[in-house]
């Protein structure tokens, strides 16, 4: 899967419950928790936008483009800071 969905992550630090957020964005609660546990196929970019505004947040902090090939390297590093050259 190379497009991560961080939703979780963003509604964590926003402190916004998946009842709340789907309210203020008017997504089903179902089709909400799709999105944030990564099922969902395609997101529609009025619903991007409309989670952008209701979380204060730009795109970029929802979704994360993660390299197929790279994956495999990268498991059990946690950000930029676990990575060593060696």
């Amino acid at each position: 899967m190379g497009i991560v969905v961080n939703l979780d992550v963003m509604m964590a630090k926003r402190k916004i419950g998946l009842t709340e957020l789907a309210e203020r964005v008017d997504i089903t609660m179902a089709n909400l928790s799709i999105l944030k546990n990564n099922k969902a196929k395609a997101v529609r970019f009025t619903t991007l936008e409309a989670i952008c505004e209701a979380l204060d947040c730009q795109p970029g902090d929802i979704l994360e483009y993660v390299n197929e090939k790279e994956k495999g390297e990268t498991k059990g590093r946690k950000n930029a800071a676990d990575w060593r050259v060696e």
